[in-house]
């Protein structure tokens, strides 16, 4: 298992040093990349926290004009991002970089972050690939579209997603022991020797990984590739019905509502591709070369932590793809910025009267 970059930042450290080969330059460099990386989470935490809040506040609302099942998936991707900015962000790297060592690192504790962790990236990636598939099903496939794309089969979906990652995230609270035992206290977290060694760790190392991130990346490719095949083929067939290859210029309301499904779709997938993207790379070096991560060059060390930073950066940006791609999530949002201005301006009229 890796030793930099899934871990916390005083263990980064501890690999550091320990790290046979290491030397002045790399400490430096290392060192002065912690800097950037303390400065660039506490801007993760700061915008994270609310933007995903204005989304969860707002899609609840449901007056975005997105269907009931679409919302219900939007709001559990947003609550997944909080809960990554909470436990991978602020618990994991923030209290570290800010406040150093607390209760946090008590050993018990840290463990359940682990689960915590691993768990909230879990459900990010995997509400994502729920979303896509219900959009896949409700541009691609007609017949299916009414029984599938409903509240009701969101919320069984997201229920039975969430209760099964879950539980399968539950080991990673026991693949930790205690760095030290101070007054009888554990403190710290470091992996158990027999998580590299024992073939139950081993397999269930191996299907974590396979079913975060390999898995959701190539289905999200899977899906985006089909969509798209699907929308030419179905875009010449109605052309051609409507007569648009003559040149005659007809508004097509069901295509309108397509469009704007598939643009959201694409925004949403594409964005995690895009920020995914690295890390995938960088496990699949790390597994294909065999080299251990505690040696890695300065380049590949830092190819590796902005995997991790744009990993985590995409814990944020959906709130601006709703902002981007939908009239009235922004509209939504100006009546939320001015409704205490409005309130405000009501108290003051009651007074005068």
């Amino acid at each position: 298992m890796k030793g930099f970059g899934n871990g916390p930042p005083q263990s980064e450290y501890r690999n550091c040093l320990q790290s046979e080969g290491t030397h002045h330059l790399k400490l430096k460099m290392y060192l002065e990349f912690q800097a950037v990386k303390k400065i660039y989470y506490l801007i993760l935490a700061v915008i994270g926290v609310p933007v995903n809040l204005l989304a969860i506040v707002i899609l609840t609302r449901g007056k975005c004009g997105l269907s009931t099942c679409t919302s219900r998936y939007l709001v559990a991707m947003a609550m997944s991002d909080l809960m990554v900015i909470i436990t991978e962000v602020i618990l994991w790297r923030v209290i570290y970089y800010y406040f150093g060592y607390s209760f946090l690192d008590i050993t018990p504790v840290c463990s359940a972050n682990y689960f915590l962790n691993y768990a909230a990236t879990d459900f990010s990636v995997w509400f994502t690939i729920t979303f896509s598939f219900d959009r896949f099903v409700a541009i691609c496939c007609q017949n299916l579209k009414t029984k599938y794309c409903t509240g009701k089969t969101a919320a069984v979906v997201i229920g039975t997603t969430g209760t099964l990652l879950c539980l399968k995230n539950i080991p990673w609270y026991f693949t930790q022991e205690a760095g030290e035992i101070i007054d009888s206290v554990p403190w710290f977290c470091i992996d158990k020797p027999s998580i590299f060694t024992d073939p139950g760790w081993v397999v269930f190392y191996w299907f974590s990984t396979f079913l975060t991130p390999l898995l959701p990346f190539g289905f999200i490719l899977l899906i985006n590739a089909l969509t798209v095949r699907y929308i030419l083929v179905a875009s010449q067939v109605r052309k051609g019905l409507k007569g648009q290859c003559k040149g005659e210029n007809h508004i097509d309301p069901e295509m309108e509502s397509r469009r704007k499904s598939v643009i959201l779709l694409f925004a949403i997938s594409g964005s995690f591709i895009l920020l995914w993207l690295l890390n995938v790379v960088d496990f699949l070096y790390y597994k294909i070369t065999g080299k251990d991560p505690n040696e890695y060059t300065n380049s590949e060390y830092m190819f590796s932590q902005v995997g991790f930073m744009l990993r985590n950066l995409s814990c944020c940006n959906n709130t601006f793809i709703y902002v981007v791609t939908q009239s009235k999530f922004r509209e939504q949002i100006k009546i939320i910025v001015k409704y205490p201005l409005t309130s405000l301006i009501q108290f003051m009229n009651k007074q005068d009267n």
